[in-house]
């Protein structure tokens, strides 16, 4: 069974930085997808960037270009998303999901995802 653990969340002011883990376990593949979103109240969930293991492409939304990075360090199953100049509209809670088998549709790298977190929350103070 798959699990993502989300670490790395917490209270910052506008400008800083704060790097948030996934930490994946139980993938049958080698290959996979992770996925970050994010939710804050009253909104409807974001797609805000993903990844894929086997040749590291990334995906960003517009709103985080620029100052939001993903990687994957695939020997620990785990990727990162450095998150820099934070505003306080990235405040929300941040999600990972993941897809541990092929994908290869339209979308790629962010297909479908079959696995999500728990989240973490993103407090960013003004």
């Amino acid at each position: 069974e798959v699990q993502l653990v989300e670490s790395g969340g917490g209270l910052v002011q506008a400008g800083g930085s704060l790097r948030l883990s996934c930490a994946a376990s139980g993938f049958t593949f080698d290959d996979y997808y992770i996925g970050w979103f994010r939710q804050a109240p009253g909104k409807e969930r974001e797609g805000v960037s993903c990844i894929s293991s086997s040749d590291d492409r990334t995906y960003y939304a517009d709103s985080v270009k620029g100052r939001f990075t993903t990687s994957s360090d695939n020997a620990k199953n785990t990727v990162y998303l450095q998150m820099n100049s934070l505003k306080p509209e990235d405040t929300a809670v941040y999600y990972c999901a993941a897809r541990d088998r092929p994908f290869y549709g339209l979308g790629y790298p962010c297909p479908p995802y079959d696995y999500w977190g728990q989240g973490t929350q993103v407090t960013v103070s003004s």
